[in-house]
């Protein structure tokens, strides 16, 4: 530390390492957690398999069965190890956020820290959304499709475990980027790179864009599923407008 009491290029190092520990000892603590609740958690985890699950009660959508099995020596293990991270990084995630926030904001000026918190909480709240909804409605209804589709009658459908669990985590993250979309909108007004106006002009091709960004998230010949998938990409679409218009 120099004489005024700023930090050099190595004191800032130390700072951004222990502040990486604290975050890693926080995800793996809760990840050792959730590894303990194992029934609880693939109670959660499984549920969009089983036709009783509460979107397809909803829906109204008839009973159907969806079996998983297990093909490796190791792989529910590591299947049960994935989940419990992944369980664990979500739980933690406030605190991560919080303290990388903590780590980057003495950098700021304090108008940049008051719009850099909104904008942090906005994103963080954007992304959970996104990960709810995929569980709820976009995952389930995927499920439901691919794991009941039969090219003939003589083929038995059985997923793997691993099949369904790394589809859960891809498309959770894919949503929660998704939902990102009136975060980064109206970050690039503010920076004068977008206006309403554009968005506005070009809804219609960004209405053929979402329905193939749907038809490729959930690859299905039910145009209620399709519109189902779309519609929450529409509104952040809207919605976004809204915000640039608004923003500048």
């Amino acid at each position: 530390m120099s004489d005024d009491g700023s930090l050099n290029f190595w004191d800032h190092l130390d700072v951004l390492r222990s502040s990486i520990i604290r975050m890693i000892v926080a995800a793996v603590v809760m990840g050792i957690v959730a590894f303990f609740l194992k029934d609880w958690l693939f109670d959660i985890v499984l549920a969009p398999k089983d036709s009783n699950f509460i979107t397809y009660r909803l829906l109204g959508i008839e009973p159907f069965s969806i079996q998983l099995v297990n093909t490796g020596l190791t792989e529910q293990f590591m299947i049960h190890m994935k989940v419990a991270l992944m369980a664990g990084i979500l739980v933690a995630s406030p605190y991560i956020i919080y303290t990388l926030f903590r780590f980057v904001s003495p950098a700021l000026y304090e108008n940049e820290r008051r719009h850099s918190v909104r904008i942090t909480v906005a994103a963080y709240v954007m992304f959970l959304v996104g990960v709810v909804i995929n569980f709820f409605l976009i995952f389930p209804l995927t499920v439901r499709f691919l794991g009941t589709y039969k090219v003939s009658e003589e083929v038995m459908t059985m997923l793997t475990i691993t099949s369904y669990i790394d589809t859960l985590l891809m498309m959770s993250l894919v949503f929660g980027i998704i939902f990102e979309i009136p975060v980064v909108s109206w970050l690039l007004a503010k920076a004068g790179m977008l206006k309403s106006s554009w968005m506005t002009k070009y809804r219609r091709h960004a209405i053929v864009a979402i329905l193939i960004i749907a038809a490729i998230i959930t690859p299905t010949a039910d145009i209620m599923t399709l519109v189902i998938v779309s519609l929450p990409i529409w509104l952040l679409y809207e919605v976004s407008i809204l915000l640039v218009r608004y923003s500048q």
